[in-house]
């Protein structure tokens, strides 16, 4: 690889491949070896989650949402996913010299209103302006911290044979939406972006304690990236149902018509969650109870195959497409 592609930013094989090549060559920490949304470090005794990420969505404003509440959420829920209490982030803005201050105090305030709702403080930030055509109107960063309370493991690492795994509601809706809103399609009813902070579905399967072994949102590379990283870090099989998947009509038929695969679209107020058996019937009732939890469903099962594979309606059984490059490019 001589060269970085657009492909390398889209969540799945390739980026893998570029953060092993480059990041983690020249980065020799544990800490980012075990390749999780976020780490874990022990400081005083105490653990704390520390993560980061960068915002490029295109467009700006989406059906759903927009780039300060996907940056909002998308931080929260990567600390979140750890099994950590988000507590404070950090909020970098790069924008393009001539970008509407109405614009950019929309944005501001759909932050604001996506930290109240995690629970979350931006205490810390930076801003850049670059002349114009230097950037795409506004590129925004965000950093998170949160504390592990004692006793708390959530990680791919910990999926093993006989597990559940439960989604937490549809599958596909921001993707769809970015790709709907960007080429002028239209749907009936419409397709939002899920994009949300996930504290009251995790707050109510941190509940469960050690029944509940992963937590991952499945943002770029979708559903399909998230199975494949579980099976590679937890040397686990995996086994999902399609008729158990649930998805929206509309992504269904759009996905048809698109040649798309839905289990590769990104989700952006979704987890997938990792479960004991003997668990999973009552964590999957507690989940559907909450408010974005209604369409929750046990999905699939872990094994020791060392493969992901679909049962499919018809009673076969298929290995599951795994992404490689960029299915649809700033999905987030």
């Amino acid at each position: 690889m001589d060269i970085v592609l657009s492909a390398h930013g889209g969540g799945g094989k390739l980026t893998e491949e570029l953060i092993r090549q480059v990041f983690l060559n020249k980065f020799d920490e544990d800490a980012l070896n075990e390749m999780e949304d976020c780490a874990i470090l022990d400081i005083d005794l105490k653990k704390i989650a520390f993560t980061t990420d960068s915002y490029t969505v295109k467009p700006l404003f989406f059906p759903g949402g927009d780039i300060g509440r996907l940056a909002v959420s998308g931080t929260v829920n990567d600390l979140l996913m750890r099994g950590a209490k988000p507590l404070f982030l950090s909020a970098s803005f790069i924008i393009e010299e001539g970008f509407r201050i109405d614009d950019l105090l929309k944005i501001a305030g759909s932050m604001a209103n996506a930290c109240r709702e995690a629970g979350v403080k931006i205490v810390t930030g930076d801003t850049k302006v670059v002349a114009r055509g230097e950037v795409d109107g506004l590129f925004i960063n965000t950093s998170g911290v949160g504390m592990v309370p004692s006793g708390v493991d959530i990680s791919i690492k910990n999926a093993e044979p006989g597990d559940k795994i439960i989604i937490s509601g549809t599958i596909g809706d921001h993707g769809m939406a970015i790709l709907s809103s960007r080429n002028g399609f239209t749907f009936d009813p419409p397709v939002e972006s899920d994009c949300a902070p996930l504290v009251e579905i995790a707050k109510t399967l941190f509940k469960f304690k050690d029944k509940v072994k992963v937590m991952r949102d499945p943002t770029r590379g979708g559903v399909a990236e998230v199975l494949y990283n579980i099976s590679e870090s937890s040397g686990v099989g995996i086994e999902i149902y399609e008729e158990k998947l649930p998805v929206k009509p509309q992504v269904v038929s759009a996905c048809n018509m698109l040649g798309l695969d839905f289990l590769q679209l990104a989700n952006e107020g979704k987890l997938i969650a990792v479960v004991k058996n003997s668990a999973a019937d009552e964590i999957l009732e507690a989940v559907k109870n909450t408010k974005n939890g209604q369409n929750a469903a046990i999905i699939g099962t872990v094994n020791d195959t060392g493969q992901v594979t679909v049962k499919t309606l018809l009673g076969t059984s298929r290995i599951l497409s795994r992404p490689i490059g960029e299915l649809i490019p700033r999905i987030c």
